[in-house]
């Protein structure tokens, strides 16, 4: 057995068998994983989303984005204590470095808990803010609707990845319990300056993240030699990554690549992040040896390793080379909120 070679352009996957033959299914089940062991990105087309709902997302957010920061700031993320809403350019850290873009996030909403409520990762489920309707017709429900609709997408996604990894075909979307947490972040990047970055580099923190890039190209995705490799722009298809819990859970089988953005042009994004239950146990899943055989005989999968924490980097560990594996979904959400929005974490929860 011997490691992938490093790749150099990100596939592109037809997902039409996902509707065919459970053999048809199979076949392209043992491909996705082939992609998601070698690469960790790749894209879809023929994926059974609405046609219309990258254009009515789009222009949401480009009319969003072009509201005056005073209009913005009526969802100010600094406002919620479960962190939900418009934040500024700079707002976020990733690697604790400031990212040149601004950005909208809406979660899964759930009732909130008291503010002290332990274990204390459940202090993230709450209501999203949302502006006044007469503002930004509609946004609630369209916003809803990418939740429902590339929810759908990734759920599917992961049938196959549990196909392709030998186990029943709904075994991730069982293990991902009723009360679950995942994330749609609108983004909008202005030209990024010399020497910075959009987003800087990081590993994704969930499952599965599926991605509508728009028509701007920007993202790049590093490949086992170190070097960045751009993400084509295809119409009409979503970007699909794994994200550090999938990674765990595989015993770096299946891994999260790292990947940046650096645009020379104003840039718009739309992301959906794919999450379980806070209190998802993050334990192995029960695969064949040959998985742990095949990350023994890779160097790059064995040194997998996640983003660090703020402790972790202040003591010397580097990006991305955390050996830390957080027990529940909870605690590794909980995590990078900790990292990206420090002040926040500390004006909220001290």
């Amino acid at each position: 057995m011997t490691a992938p070679a490093a790749f150099d352009q990100i596939p592109v996957v037809d997902l039409d068998p996902l509707s065919g033959s459970l053999d048809e299914r199979m076949e392209l089940a043992a491909e996705l994983c082939r992609i998601c062991h070698e690469v960790g990105f790749f894209l879809v087309v023929d994926h059974g989303v609405s046609d219309t709902l990258s254009d009515d997302i789009f222009a949401m957010l480009r009319k969003f984005f072009d509201f005056s920061n005073e209009q913005k700031a009526l969802i100010d993320k600094r406002g919620s204590r479960h962190f939900r809403g418009w934040e500024p350019v700079g707002a976020e850290y990733t690697n604790y470095r400031p990212d040149i873009r601004e950005q909208i996030d809406w979660w899964t909403e759930w009732p909130a808990y008291p503010k002290d409520v332990e274990p204390y990762y459940l202090r993230l489920l709450g209501p999203n803010q949302w502006l006044p309707d007469e503002l930004l017709p509609g946004h609630r429900e369209l916003t809803n609707q990418w939740f429902d609709e590339l929810g759908g997408l990734a759920n599917r996604l992961m049938g196959a990845i549990s196909l392709g990894l030998g186990l029943a075909e709904d075994h991730l979307e069982q293990y991902f319990g009723t009360q679950t947490m995942s994330l749609a972040k609108f983004i909008h990047y202005p030209p990024t300056p010399e020497g910075e970055a959009g987003v800087n580099p990081h590993h994704d923190t969930g499952f599965l993240t599926v991605l509508d890039p728009g028509p701007t190209a920007g993202l790049q995705v590093q490949n086992q030699d170190g070097q960045w490799i751009d993400v084509p722009t295809v119409e009409g298809s979503y970007v699909i990554n794994l994200g550090e819990t999938l990674q765990a859970m595989t015993g770096n089988y299946l891994v999260a690549t790292a990947h940046r953005v650096i645009t020379t042009e104003e840039r718009y994004s739309a992301g959906y992040f794919h999450g379980p239950s806070l209190d998802v146990g993050l334990a192995p899943l029960p695969l064949h040896e040959r998985y742990a055989a095949a990350v023994a005989a890779s160097p790059h999968h064995n040194s997998a390793g996640f983003m660090a924490s703020i402790a972790e980097t202040t003591a010397g560990v580097a990006e991305m080379s955390s050996s830390h594996r957080p027990s529940t979904y909870g605690e590794q959400l909980w995590n990078y909120f900790a990292r990206s929005y420090p002040d926040n974490v500390a004006a909220h929860y001290g």
